[in-house]
């Protein structure tokens, strides 16, 4: 078993062409001895935002707090505290925070 508050793991700076203000921090992962899914952190400084991309596998997101925008296929949701969003494999998506950041758990699944 693993039991670590999510701020004690590293966070690192997320450096994908078209990630701006992006860090993540990997509280679940294989070298944890997960060997289907990973649990990630991600933190937007204010007005950042990850890439515009799609990929393969799905994502299950929840929303910790600040507020922001997912934009996926072109329509733009707003996110706040308590959101979930899934996030089917093959559909572009980024995450974009507000003013005052965006903090959110993102699940996948190793591929």
């Amino acid at each position: 078993m693993k039991h670590v508050h999510y701020t004690k793991v590293k966070r690192e700076p997320v450096t994908v062409d078209g990630a701006e203000g992006v860090s993540v921090r990997w509280v679940i992962s294989d070298a944890d001895g997960a060997k289907n899914f990973a649990m990630r952190v991600f933190d937007l400084e204010p007005n950042g935002h990850t890439p515009y991309h799609d990929h393969d596998w799905e994502h299950e997101v929840f929303i910790l707090s600040g507020s922001g925008v997912v934009c996926a296929e072109g329509q733009d949701t707003s996110l706040i505290p308590g959101d979930v969003v899934f996030v089917p494999g093959g559909e572009k998506h980024n995450f974009q925070a507000g003013p005052e950041g965006l903090t959110f758990i993102c699940l996948v699944p190793y591929q």
